[in-house]
């Protein structure tokens, strides 16, 4: 999948307009790719089956390959994760931003949940460097849809779905401050890079006065306790730079087949 080019914008000044593909959200460059020819219909005669585990197992089926299908070809990519309740212009929010940045103008594919606060900012500077602004949203009762910096955008009924995009498709994960929503990403790739269910890949906190205090328990509580082994925390780095922080995934991806831009 190609890069944007970068364009002299005012990019406050957007969005452009988008069309869907299925699930799929496209805006600016990704927009112009071929609509389908034609659409499955469901006519849904029995209501009774469309509730029923046989149909579920359907609709996840297609959330894999609608999800595949959509990011096959994205190449490299570099997963962003934070807080949807990071305020517009706050600290956070300007890191995640230039994050986004350094990321896209390394060549590399941004991707984050697809909604507000860091993941908004991250999917705006990857727009800003001209790169490719990747979305993986859920279907959540209290969130809007997809913040509008998206430029290839999924929404996802099942969590689980939705993370395994992420996994595949990433060659790293930069971890911003957040809530729930962002530990259990945090914990999910540890647990598999950990059992060795996926090749390792880096995973970096940014913010060493947050997640300070959650490594050193995972040292002094869950690693003494021997829960896990003292060796599972050196999964983790830990830093402030966030020009480091995008260093390392880049850095540690290249074994993996990763090439950076110059």
């Amino acid at each position: 999948m190609q890069r944007q080019n970068s364009q002299s914008k005012n990019f406050d000044s957007l969005p452009d307009p988008a069309r869907r593909k299925g699930s799929v959200v496209l805006r600016r460059a990704q927009a112009k790719t071929e609509q389908s020819d034609a659409y499955l219909l469901d006519t849904r005669e029995n209501q009774d089956f469309t509730h029923s585990d046989p149909w579920r197992v359907l609709r996840i089926q297609s959330e894999f390959v609608e999800g595949f299908g959509a990011l096959a070809g994205l190449g490299p990519a570099i997963s962003v994760f934070g807080s949807a309740r990071t305020p517009r212009g706050s600290e956070r929010y300007i890191q995640a931003e230039k994050i986004g940045e350094l990321i896209a103008a390394a060549g590399v594919a941004v991707i984050t949940g697809g909604g507000p606060g860091a993941m908004e900012a991250a999917n705006k500077g990857a727009v800003a460097a001209g790169g490719i602004s990747v979305g993986l949203g859920i279907e959540l009762p209290f969130e809007t849809g997809l913040n509008e910096w998206v430029d290839l955008g999924i929404n996802f009924r099942y969590f689980f779905a939705r993370k395994t995009m992420f996994v595949k498709y990433s060659q790293g994960f930069i971890v911003l401050p957040g809530g729930y929503g962002t530990l259990d990403e945090l914990f999910e790739a540890l647990t598999l890079v950990q059992t060795e269910k996926v090749t390792g890949f880096p995973i970096v906190l940014v913010g060493t006065s947050y997640w300070g205090p959650l490594l050193e328990w995972l040292r002094n509580t869950v690693a003494e306790e021997g829960a896990i082994s003292v060796s599972d925390i050196d999964l983790i780095h830990i830093t402030d730079d966030i020009e480091e922080a995008v260093d390392i995934v880049v850095n540690s991806a290249r074994p993996n087949g990763f090439i950076a831009a110059e």
